[in-house]
């Protein structure tokens, strides 16, 4: 069975730390591009980060310098360090597989409050 699982969301406070990890299962994520998105109530599904085949990565302006995406294909898993988190990174975070077939996750929360 093709599937993501997310996890490591939760509660954290401003200027705080989170790590997401996405591991893949059924297939092998080597040769997909990850992405990681999140949503809020009311609002579209944003793209967050992304890291290609080639471990080339792009960022949302608003996570850059504060969110780093890396892959361990060893492992089939992706990972989302999450540094100096703000109120508004308060979000579902999804984890994305696009490839020969595209796969997401069921989401993890993340809240960002004092």
């Amino acid at each position: 069975q093709v599937q993501l699982v997310e996890s490591g969301g939760g509660l954290v406070q401003p200027g705080g730390s989170l790590r997401l990890s996405c591991a893949a299962s059924g297939f092998t994520s080597r040769a997909y591009v990850m992405s990681w998105y999140r949503q809020v109530p009311g609002k579209e599904r944003e793209l967050v980060a992304r890291v290609r085949a080639d471990a080339a990565t792009d960022y949302a302006d608003s996570v850059k310098g504060r969110f780093t995406i890396s892959r361990d294909n060893a492992k089939n898993t992706v990972y989302l360090q999450m540094n100096s988190l703000k109120p508004e990174d308060t979000g579902v975070y999804y984890c994305n597989a696009a490839g020969r077939v595209l796969v997401w996750g069921q989401g993890t929360q993340v809240t960002v409050s004092s």
